[in-house]
């Protein structure tokens, strides 16, 4: 999720030249617009809009027809006609002195249109037109509020213009100005094309990352075909090789025949699935070296994006790309967030290291002791039988109740329970969608009409996005006092049809994931802001994940599974002793799973840190000693294949801050009735309908009371003590 909707440049462009002369123009427009936000910010006596020339003029850089051009677009107004009744100063939104919010929110969002056009590098001329558009319809919001601050005899006229913003239209306002200087406003015309060059190098190298994992997914060969468990199969390739023949019954001429195997394709999926089923220690081993190494041209790759990121937060003026990422939310500066990691570390280490010694006593129990030594391609394998064994549990029996039809009910169950709306399929209009196996629906409540509209698109297919995550295509804002444009949001997952059958039946983990993105789309859903800017999941990074990791709590929930968990054949609703023995299982090695994205947040931290890195292979290994109970294996590079470090570059520390403040609210808001009414009222009107309008603290001491964060060193740090609770933990 990417908040700053008003960066310069939306995506890199291979015209450089053309795109640096649009920056100096298009940071002229920004600077007009970055302007108003000023104005309405600042005192009485700062603000005049047509003294700005000579700021305005510096930001353009030293070019001396764009500095000619915006000196004479400052000098020139719109002339106003009086022939006709009209409100002050020929305005029609001046009719009454509520009229200025209607004239502020109508300037804000017009200067924003143009923007986007600007952007779209139309002709010098078009591009000059838009410029004086912008600063007409800037300027004479500023002069005419000065205007009528300074001699209307109308006491209300004068309260109305000087509280012309809401509270959140003056953090929209604050907001924006933020988002412009981090975009580079205020420098030098020189570093501002470093900084777009830099922009867009770091664009092309996210986008080559991705790539390269696609193009690179690795490949294992395994011989003979007995050595793969038949279960398997189906999602290996065979393949053949000519081998020698010992028996003299040999049916080839020349006494050889072709020998069967199976071709692993180590793609995150597949070497989830062989790690965890395949029973022979050589072919996991095989599996996991080569997909912890692949795509090796991503290790360079990354070295590029730390470097050029680590430059562009010193032009900035950070001192690291962690201090540009982390600043603006709760944690405020990496030391905050460095401490709340080595915190969570601390208390998670003796209940990891119990939960190791446990599976390596258990690989002994199985293999004997001179196979006794702990490898990291065994942990999947071994957990999963240890699961089994304790519990009685096959996935397989799982993913019988979880057809994605009664899945996708589930949502439905929860809206209407928590929410008191109802999902609605609707159809597609030509043209509007991009696959067939995209579906549709309308977020509807009885008394407030259409809230909002979700698309799904939840089939894996070639090409596609691989993972699972929700895209926000259109924020919801008031357009005017009576009308109200309604979210628009994209929920995209990979699920694969079942074995013999046309349908996906899901995996417990599968369905967690579609319960955590629904989270992310109710977020937008949901979001009843003035401004796009804040809707939905346009929040600070550290609160962005706690609605997604709230509504996984709901996926474990055996009065929730119930309402639409069905098994696909017989229809039988699932078993609550089996749901006990999937939530006992979950339970068993929770530490170890805290202890992995714990590692994970300190590697991406480091990365992005303050002291330039050397190659970020040579950093993993120290880390995983330091902060997990597992080896590191020499060759591996397991960051090639973590994208996470693209998009959530220093800030991948959020899912923690979301986990402790998911276990907060379930446990004191959710846990004693997750359905009712109660429960979802309080959800929506406290946290989820504000969006970023409100400060996090703010939203969620409201929710549950001021216990669920604490001041830390100059930052906001989560409260552990519930999720401490939840995973039987000691605080340290």
């Amino acid at each position: 999720m990417n908040k700053n909707c008003y960066s310069t440049f939306a995506s890199p462009n291979s015209r450089v030249k053309s795109l640096q002369l649009l920056a100096r123009l298009t940071f002229g427009v920004v600077d007009v617009k970055f302007r108003i936000t000023t104005y309405l910010t600042t005192a009485p006596s700062e603000k005049q809009c047509s003294a700005s020339s000579a700021g305005l003029a510096q930001s353009s850089g030293s070019n001396p027809v764009i500095y000619s051009a915006i000196r004479a677009l400052l000098r020139t107004r719109r002339q106003y006609a009086f022939s006709t009744a009209t409100g002050l100063y020929g305005f029609d939104h001046l009719k009454t002195p509520k009229g200025f919010r209607r004239f502020v929110d109508d300037a804000i969002e017009r200067s924003g249109e143009l923007v986007a056009y600007i952007s779209g590098m139309p002709s010098s001329a078009e591009i000059i037109r838009a410029m004086d558009e912008i600063s007409n319809t800037v300027c004479s919001v500023i002069d005419s509020a000065e205007l009528c601050r300074q001699t209307h005899p109308d006491r209300e006229f004068l309260s109305k213009e000087g509280n012309l913003l809401t509270d959140e239209a003056h953090r929209v306002a604050h907001y924006l100005r933020l988002d412009f200087e981090r975009s580079g406003i205020h420098l030098s015309a020189e570093k501002v094309d470093r900084v777009n060059r830099l922009s867009i190098d770091i664009s092309q190298l996210c986008r080559q990352f991705n790539q390269n994992i696609v193009n690179d997914p690795g490949t294992v060969d395994i011989f003979p075909a007995s050595l793969i468990p038949r279960n398997l199969h189906h999602l290996l390739k065979p393949i053949y090789r000519s081998a020698s023949v010992v028996s003299k019954d040999s049916w080839r001429p020349g006494g050889t025949m072709n020998e069967k195997g199976f071709r692993i394709t180590t793609d995150p999926h597949t070497l989830s699935c062989v790690l965890q089923g395949a029973p022979n220690d050589e072919v996991r081993k095989m599996a996991y070296i080569k997909g912890n190494s692949v795509p090796h041209a991503n290790l360079g790759v990354l070295d590029q994006l730390v470097a050029s990121r680590h430059e562009l937060a010193q032009i900035m003026g950070y001192r690291s790309y962690a201090e540009f990422t982390v600043k603006p939310n709760m944690a405020s500066s990496p030391e905050v967030v460095m401490s709340f990691l080595l915190e969570m570390s601390k208390m998670v280490k003796p209940s990891a290291d119990e939960e190791f010694k446990k599976i390596r006593d258990f690989k002994r129990e199985k293999c004997g002791q001179q196979y006794g030594d702990l490898e990291p391609w065994d942990e999947a394998y071994y957990t999963a039988m240890m699961k089994s064994s304790a519990y009685d549990l096959d996935s397989s029996v799982v993913a019988s109740y979880f057809p994605l039809p009664q899945c996708i009910k589930g949502l439905k169950v929860l809206v209407e329970s928590l929410f008191g709306a109802t999902f609605h399929s609707i159809p597609l209009a030509p043209g509007e969608s991009w696959h067939p196996d995209v579906l549709k629906m309308s977020l509807h409540h009885p008394e407030e009409g259409d809230l909002g509209y979700l698309y799904l698109d939840l089939y894996s297919r070639k090409g596609k996005y691989p993972g699972c995550a929700h895209f926000a295509i259109k924020g919801g804002r008031m357009v005017s006092e009576t009308e109200y444009q309604l979210p628009v949001v994209a929920l995209v997952c990979n699920f694969s049809a079942s074995h013999n059958s046309s349908t996906a039946r899901l995996n417990h983990w599968e369905l967690e994931t579609l319960f955590h993105e629904f989270g992310h789309a109710l977020h937008s859903l949901l979001s009843r802001t003035d401004y796009q800017h804040f809707s939905g999941t346009r929040v600070a990074l550290d609160l962005a994940e706690a609605p997604s990791n709230l509504f996984e709590y709901y996926s474990w929930d055996y009065r929730v599974l119930k309402t639409f968990a069905k098994h696909y054949s017989t229809g039988e609703s699932i078993p609550e002793k089996l749901v006990e023995s999937m939530q006992g299982a979950r339970k068993m090695f929770a530490a170890t799973e805290l202890q992995r994205q714990i590692f994970y947040a300190v590697i991406d931290q480091t990365f992005f840190g303050e002291q330039p890195t050397p190659p970020t292979s040579s950093i993993v290994a120290d880390l995983k000693r330091q902060y997990t109970s597992w080896k590191h294996v020499d060759g591996t590079h397991w960051e090639a294949r973590f994208n996470h470090l693209l998009n959530y570059g220093a800030g991948y520390y959020s899912y923690l801050y979301a986990k402790c403040f998911a276990a907060t609210i379930w446990q004191k808001l959710c846990q004693e009735d997750p359905l009712s009414l109660t429960t979802g009222t309080a959800l929506r009107t406290k946290f989820l309908q504000h969006g970023g309008a409100k400060e996090p603290s703010h939203l969620l001491s409201g929710l549950v009371g001021d216990g669920i964060l604490r001041n830390f060193n100059g930052g906001m740090v989560p409260d552990i003590s519930c999720l401490c609770n939840e995973m039987k933990l000691e605080k340290v």
